[in-house]
């Protein structure tokens, strides 16, 4: 891959997760139609510093690829996709393009070392499994809650965590470490 288009934002993507996104703003627009007709994805990065509307937003070097899976056109300039995430990357050179699109060279990443789950792993999973049930729409099937890594990423996804702490967890390397993360959060909250 040349270079990748980058969509800097206030959230945090994994692999495998589903990520809603409403389009209006130009560079995005373009951007899209380019991934939709090339069969191409583009990058989500979280916010460093910035917004996600107007000026060009600085983003973490740590990011998703994600893929566009559905859309549709509910009014003229207005584009609703449903983007699904794909493998990690980091950002090795990045720039802005006049129309104020940042596109950037990266570098994939490993997907994160899965694990199966343990006892210690009953609080985590239990609130998952809560999150299903009310709202089943959330998430693809299947459910993997027997995954380190698709327990955690699902579990990053939805919690109120500030970004950066959701940024942190996505960086780990391994879904024990990102699991034991997550552990060590929600005890402190029931504690």
């Amino acid at each position: 891959m040349s270079e990748l288009a980058l969509f800097p934002l206030g959230t945090v993507l994994f692999a495998g997760g589903r990520l809603p996104l409403r389009i209006f703003e130009q560079r995005y627009m373009t951007m899209a139609k380019g991934c939709l007709r090339d069969g191409t994805p583009f990058g989500v990065c979280a916010i460093r510093e910035g917004q996600e509307v107007g000026t060009p937003a600085v983003p973490y070097d740590i990011g998703t690829l994600a893929k566009i899976a559905d859309w549709e056109m509910p009014q003229l300039g207005l584009l609703q996709v449903i983007a699904h995430g794909e493998e990690r990357f980091r950002i090795i050179e990045r720039r802005v393009q006049p129309d104020g699109l940042q596109v950037a060279r990266i570098e994939p990443l490993a997907a994160a070392a899965d694990a199966p789950i343990t006892e210690q792993d009953r609080l985590p999973v239990r609130i998952l499994e809560r999150v299903i049930e009310e709202q089943p729409q959330l998430f693809g099937e299947p459910h993997r809650l027997d995954s380190c890594a698709w327990v955690s990423a699902r579990l990053t996804e939805v919690l109120p965590l500030a970004l950066p702490t959701k940024q942190e967890i996505l960086e780990l390397d391994s879904a024990r470490e990102r699991l034991n993360r997550l552990n060590t959060l929600l005890r402190r909250r029931v504690d």
